[in-house]
């Protein structure tokens, strides 16, 4: 009986996981990132949604007035961000610890001109005569683009803790290598990097949106 209970266990172990096994194995922290990127997306295509029908209904043609040149820049900037941050898993495996935070450090630089640049977004727009105040349509493009910076402040913020404890570590060895061997750490890499990255293609989703509404 014990050699077919064994045979059992054996077989069990080679079918793949079902997905709610899957599930099981994602640490609480990451499944609530993952609930909170829903709702976050949920959110945006709503107003989005609303956006697109408000500027629908003024029946004026798209192309009317220049996109302002600043939400162009700051979409490169992101993306630039979004490929720095995407080399921090790799320094982290190379016990790069130094790397790392310069790696850290210019994603939140990166972060801070895209928000800057978001502003003199902003201050474009009402040289144009387009106020917060105004027709619906303009609402929402303030609306919309405020409500992205303030999600990405959020994972700013996050950033930064993140980069002083990195900067702390590389101070010492042992620092360093208690930093390198936490596995806690490494969640806090790749939740980073998995909240960056979604942040960063919400806001070329919304950038394209934009262009051929505006």
């Amino acid at each position: 009986m014990n050699s077919d209970k064994e045979r059992k266990d054996k077989v069990g172990a080679n079918q793949p996981a079902t997905s709610f096994q899957r599930m099981e194995r994602v640490p609480p922290l990451q499944m609530m990132l993952y609930l909170g990127l829903v709702g976050i997306g949920v959110l945006f295509l709503f107003l989005t949604g609303a956006y697109i029908s408000t500027r629908s209904a003024t029946q004026l043609p798209a192309g009317i007035q220049q996109f302002p040149k600043f939400f162009s820049i700051s979409t490169i900037v992101l993306l630039l961000s979004s490929y720095v941050v995407a080399q921090a898993p790799r320094l982290y495996r190379a016990d790069d610890v130094n790397g790392l935070a310069r790696c850290l450090g210019a994603t939140l630089l990166l972060g801070s001109i895209f928000a800057g640049l978001q502003v003199l977004g902003w201050r474009e727009l009402m040289l144009q005569g387009v106020f917060f105040e105004g027709k619906a349509s303009g609402t929402y493009v303030y609306l919309i683009s405020a409500l992205h910076v303030l999600h990405l402040l959020g994972g700013m913020l996050f950033l930064l803790a993140l980069l002083l404890r990195t900067v702390h570590a590389s101070r010492d060895a042992v620092r360093s290598l208690v930093f390198i061997r936490n596995p806690y750490r490494r969640l806090q890499l790749r939740m980073l990097g998995t909240y960056w990255h979604f942040i960063d293609a919400l806001w070329v989703l919304l950038f394209v949106v934009f262009v051929f509404m505006y």
